[in-house]
């Protein structure tokens, strides 16, 4: 006679604690998000490359840049040669900010579209969960490779640049000493995190919450309803308080620094973190994107497939 034995198929053994782990759930929803559009990211490695190609023509005239600098007044000399760095940085954060705002209106959208938000939801992974994890990609993931790959784009720049410059017979170190290159983009991470992770963090909500909402052709109820509110203030009222306050959003925290330039990547601008921490837009929008992240998790609750 033969006992049954006492133990259980291996696939219904008992799962690791770590397993169920809210934070563990949230890690590969993220990385589920990397890997599905794998497009989002790669698009800043493209970007990064191009702009490497387009300003090695620009490099090229650097060392008549750098004899006009030096005949120049002090406060012009960073601009001068410093501007084809700038431009890069400049494109690479726009690039980054299209890719998020673009991403953001796909993300709950396309799984209801291709009907594979039924799989999704089979797994044991809140809706709240999947709705942060895709909202860490625009708040977070690819302001970091955004701002990785201007780093290495800026690296690469200065290196070409040096062997312009060496070539020329003129001064390395008196190129570097203008260029300051390493000191701005310490600025430029501080923008990243003020300005792309917490100023944006409501218009990026916004966009998600119109993703889970929206049941044909999301762009539209992006655009359409901002533009007649905006007309029908105008022919209404003749005020143009709402485009004046989608100005102020859009034009990014203004109290996160202060200089002449308005650049942050010129080294004589001074981070003023504290006007910006203090400003009552910031908080309100904090508090408006988590409203509009908990409602596009009931909406992907609710929502079925298209």
């Amino acid at each position: 006679m033969t006992t049954p034995s006492s133990t259980m198929p291996q696939s219904f053994e008992a799962r690791p604690a770590s397993a169920t782990l809210p934070t563990h759930l949230f890690y590969w929803s993220v990385r589920r998000e990397l890997y599905e559009y794998r497009a989002a990211y790669l698009a800043l490695f493209a970007i990064g490359g191009v702009t490497i190609i387009a300003l090695m023509f620009v490099v090229a005239q650097l060392p008549h840049r750098m004899r006009n600098a030096m005949a120049m007044n002090m406060m012009y000399h960073r601009d001068n040669i410093g501007h084809p760095f700038d431009i890069a940085a400049g494109v690479i954060m726009l690039a980054a900010f299209i890719i998020s705002i673009f991403y953001s209106l796909d993300a709950l959208y396309g799984e209801r579209r291709d009907r594979s938000i039924l799989f999704w939801k089979s797994l044991p992974v809140s809706d709240l969960t999947t709705v942060m994890a895709k909202a860490s990609i625009p708040l977070l993931v690819l302001p970091v490779i955004a701002y990785a790959v201007t780093l290495a784009v800026e690296t690469i720049m200065l290196l070409l640049s040096s062997v312009v410059v060496a070539a020329s017979g003129l001064s390395l170190a008196d190129f570097w000493s203008r260029l300051q290159l390493y000191h701005g983009m310490f600025g430029l991470g501080y923008h990243i995190f003020t300005v792309h992770m917490l100023w944006y963090a409501p218009l990026y909500a916004w966009v998600l919450l119109i993703s889970a909402w929206a049941k044909r052709v999301p762009i539209l109820w992006l655009v359409l309803p901002p533009f007649a509110v905006v007309m029908f203030e105008q022919i209404a009222f003749h005020t143009n308080h709402f485009l004046n306050f989608l100005a102020w959003r859009f034009s990014g925290g203004r109290e996160a620094i202060t200089n002449a330039q308005g650049n942050v990547l010129d080294p004589e601008m001074h981070l003023t973190p504290g006007p910006f921490l203090a400003t009552p837009g910031l908080w309100i929008g904090l508090l408006c994107a988590a409203v509009f992240l908990l409602a596009a998790a009931r909406l992907r609750r609710q929502r079925a497939p298209l």
